[in-house]
This record gives structure tokens, sequence and C-alpha cells, in this order.
């Protein structure tokens, strides 16, 4: 098993592992951040290169370094490789750089877009970006279009991370979107509207990093960290039925799969757990979701799975379709 060292952190790894996983391994501050990579989908990453270090020896038959950055998501360690991320200053300036160019037809509307709050490129930007721009150009716009029942493309926010299109390719049945035309002009589209209409179809807006694929069912309904995140489940005969919950008040105002430390879908779920069921009387309660204390979510968050069944049994006020599992059973919901 080769050893690879990244930021002076050394580990042993299953050949084949790349970089970026290697560091994930580590874990901390030196993961590189990354947009277009996605563990669950097949042939992802490669297209952003926000994921970029510097390979400051290659291993130990062949010391001599990488000539120029590597896309971290792509290269697999070699033994003896030594690796610079975030204690390479040439790399930093080269991530800001990457940034800046995803930034360049970016619209600057974090206000009124959904994803604010649990948006990649936002967390990107403030950590890996500059505090101005450099572009003195007009931004490519595209007009907003539904490709599909329950979901909006705004393409102009798109960054062509492709995520969406693998979805398409490797979760359901036929592929109707994907990318057309080129260069500045290329677009995530279909060719006829309305076209995307398969069952797990709900995963591309889970997947993607931006604002580009938004939920219409939850489109301006609330900011996201005004809701409150709780893990649930539902015997389901399409999906794992695992999912995130997304209150405010009595109302679930979205379904979400249940996504890792890394923004990742733990396990993609389908359309009719996503779209469909939003009563309580739907879900069994799993408890509160786990939200990393530095998101802004977790300033509205349940403290405790005893207040989340307090708060749910009140608002439900049916003590017969409550079921919140603690220890080796469930709690009565009339008893507060």
């Amino acid at each position: 098993m080769p050893k690879v060292t990244i930021d002076g952190h050394t580990i042993e790894v299953p050949d084949g592992t790349t970089i970026l996983n290697a560091a994930r391994m580590i874990g901390g501050e030196i993961v590189p951040p990354a947009m277009c990579y996605y563990s669950k989908l097949k042939t992802s990453g490669g297209y952003c290169r926000t994921c970029i270090v510097k390979v400051s020896k290659g291993s130990e038959k062949d010391p001599r370094p990488m000539p120029k950055p590597v896309v971290s998501c792509r290269q697999t360690v070699m033994d003896g490789m030594e690796v610079q991320n975030i204690t390479s200053p040439d790399l930093l300036e080269a991530r800001a750089g990457v940034v800046e160019f995803l930034l360049i037809n970016h619209p600057l509307d974090c206000p009124i877009c959904d994803q604010a709050g649990e948006c990649h490129l936002q967390d990107l930007g403030y950590e890996n970006g500059k505090m101005r721009t450099r572009y003195e150009f007009k931004r490519r716009t595209f007009e907003k279009i539904d490709i599909g029942d329950y979901i909006k493309l705004h393409m102009t926010r798109c960054i062509l991370c492709y995520r969406c299109v693998k979805v398409a390719e490797q979760l359901t049945p036929e592929r109707v979107h994907g990318v057309l035309n080129r260069g500045d002009v290329a677009e995530i589209s279909t060719f006829i509207k309305h076209a995307v209409d398969n069952e797990m179809s709900g995963n591309m807006i889970d997947v993607c990093p931006v604002g580009a694929l938004t939920d219409k069912t939850f489109r301006f309904k609330s900011r996201v960290w005004f809701t409150k995140p709780v893990d649930a489940h539902r015997n389901c005969t399409k999906c794992s039925g695992k999912v995130r919950l997304w209150f405010k008040g009595h109302d679930v105002l979205r379904v979400t799969a249940r996504k890792d430390k890394y923004g990742e879908a733990e396990e993609f779920i389908c359309n009719d757990c996503r779209f469909h069921k939003k009563q309580v009387s739907d879900w069994t309660i799993e408890g509160p979701s786990h939200i990393d204390h530095h998101s802004v979510i977790s300033a509205n968050h349940y403290e405790s799975l005893q207040q989340l069944h307090i708060d749910t049994a009140k608002r439900l006020n049916k003590p017969e379709y409550i079921k919140v599992e603690l220890g080796e059973g469930a709690l009565d919901p009339n008893n507060q």
C-alpha cells in the first residue's frame, strides 16, 4: 500500500486512491475543496479545477516534483508522494485564480437564491476567493426554464460541474438532458421543455453545488437557516426512504437526501419521497439532523431529540401518527 504525505500528514492508502480521497481520510483543513467531484457518481471530477494541489515529490522512485498543479480528484497517489495544499502560497494563489474564473459569469443574487446558506460556491468564494473581481465585461445570461414538473433551471448560475449530467446517466433509465453548445455559450439544457420526468430526477437538485437547479415546491418559501432539519424514514419501494425533513413551524417545507460533511448525499431518494410526502404522518421521525456548528443552519437548530419530540407532537396533535424512537423504544407523544 502506498504512503503519501499531505501537508506534513502521512497516511497509508489502498492502491488507486486519489490525492483528494487520501486527504479526506486524514480530514481537517488539508482537504482540498471540490465543486464537481462526487464520490457517489462514477467518472465525476476533473471539470472545475478547485481541488488542485502541488506535488512537491512524485514518488520514491521518481522524486521529481510535478511541473504544475494537478487535479487531486483524478491524480492517484504513488508511494512516497509528497503533496502541498494549504502549506503552499503559490498553490493557494492558483486556486484563488480558479475561483475567480468560476465567478466570472456567476450572478450576485445570493440574497434571493434558495441555495444561500448551503451553497458550496459561497463557501469556496469566502475561503479561497479574492475580495474583488477584475472582470469588466458583460456576464452571460440565460432565461430560466422548467426542465421538469418540479425542477427550475437557472443556467446563469451554473458552473458546468456536470454533476446533474452524471445523475441522469447513472440513476435514470435514459438521459434526456446534457450540455449543449461549446465554450462561453455552453449550457445544461434539454431539447424538449419539461422533458425531465423520471423517478430519480430530483437528485439533480441535491447534487447541484450552486443554485442552478432548484426545487419548485420550495422556491422562495423560506431561507434555509430559518428551517429545522430532521432525519426521518419511511418504507419506500423505490428508494431507501431515508431522508431529511426541513420544518418551519407546522409545515415540512422540503424533503432532501441526507448529506455528509462534504455535502454529498448519503443515499439518493426518489421523487415520491422528495415531492409528494410532506406530511409529518408520512414519516417516522428519528431525531435532529447533525449540523456542523460552522453552518448558519445550526443557529436555528433543535438541541435534543426530546425537544424535537415535544414540538412535533404538539404541531401534529395526533399521537397515533407520530413515532419518535429513543433508546430501546418509542416515546409516547403525550409524555411531555
